[in-house]
């Protein structure tokens, strides 16, 4: 089985889920799991898991994102994109400066309600679900962070901009809270995501390429093991005599671990990487300074 992250270019007309059936049917296994839904007119990033690497898809979904969107002003759609049926069309009579004040105006934190056509779940059912049945329901804004805003290019009425934001941004949201503000109205036109944490658009692969790279027997050169996602934490590997305690997820000591990268402090919520003594990647390990040991927050069973 293969265990780790693949970056995927999610093309568009694919849903996420469509994604991950796919390559169960390319890759031949399984355990495989996306890392949060992408519309499916929209393009890019899109890591997915694969065998132990699954249990990283609630920690990939909520690291920061970065997207590059077209905006197109004095129109509002249904669905916040141009996918939609058109609600109400304005002239577009705000100058470039105006639009930019707005547009840069929403960088920082920004109480933003979820859109109908949406996978969040109210009572067990999906929002887009209620949306095709032609219901509303009041949804309750959630606080959004909006890193920054780069204003690409301005051909009113459109304009493209690269935004970095939290878990839980819809750009397509932030389209129509843009147009709002100037007062035409505003919908999505297009949007591909070039980040999702460290994977990003440069080095991401069509089902196509995979498909290709698989028959090739060449697939492993591209697939991530687990740790790359919290390489930025300490290295650490358990010596061999206490190797069973990792095994079986069981609390350490720091005397019973060698640190191998960066440095590892005794304060409560610090993590690290845990090694066994074959160098081989078994979890993540919290400090809890009221009982003095590393405690396991994630395990990484190679399957």
């Amino acid at each position: 089985m293969l265990n780790g992250i693949i970056n995927v270019y999610k093309e568009a007309g694919f849903t996420s889920h469509d994604v991950v059936a796919k390559l169960r049917g390319i890759l031949k296994q399984k355990k495989i799991g996306h890392t949060g839904t992408l519309d499916p007119d929209a393009t890019g990033v899109l890591p997915v898991c694969l065998g132990n690497g699954t249990r990283l898809c609630d920690m990939l979904a909520d690291k920061s994102k970065e997207y590059v969107a077209v905006m197109r002003l004095g129109v509002v759609t249904d669905t916040q994109d141009m996918s939609g049926q058109i609600l109400q069309e304005k002239e577009v009579v705000c100058t470039e400066e105006e639009v930019q004040a707005a547009i840069l105006s929403f960088v920082g934190e920004y109480s933003q309600i979820p859109p109908m056509y949406s996978a969040l779940k109210v009572n067990g059912k999906k929002l887009y679900e209620l949306a095709r049945e032609g219901k509303e329901i009041e949804r309750q804004p959630r606080q959004v962070f909006i890193s920054e805003i780069e204003i690409l290019s301005m051909e009113l009425p459109l304009v493209k901009f690269r935004v970095g934001c939290s878990k839980g941004t819809y750009i397509r949201t932030l389209c129509q809270d843009i147009g709002e503000k100037l007062g035409c109205g505003a919908t999505m036109e297009s949007l591909q995501r070039t980040r999702v944490g460290g994977f990003v658009l440069e080095n991401a692969l069509t089902l196509t390429e995979i498909e290709e790279l698989t028959k090739a027997g060449t697939i492993l050169e591209k697939i991530m093991p687990a740790d790359f996602v919290f390489s930025v934490l300490p290295k650490v590997l358990v010596k061999k005599e206490f190797r069973k305690r990792i095994d079986n997820g069981n609390y350490l000591l720091k005397k019973q671990m060698n640190v191998t990268e960066g440095v590892l402090t005794e304060e409560q919520g610090v993590q690290c990487r845990i090694y066994n003594d074959e160098g081989v990647f078994c979890g993540i390990y919290e400090y809890r300074a009221e009982d003095r040991q590393w405690k396991p927050v994630k395990m990484f069973p190679v399957m």
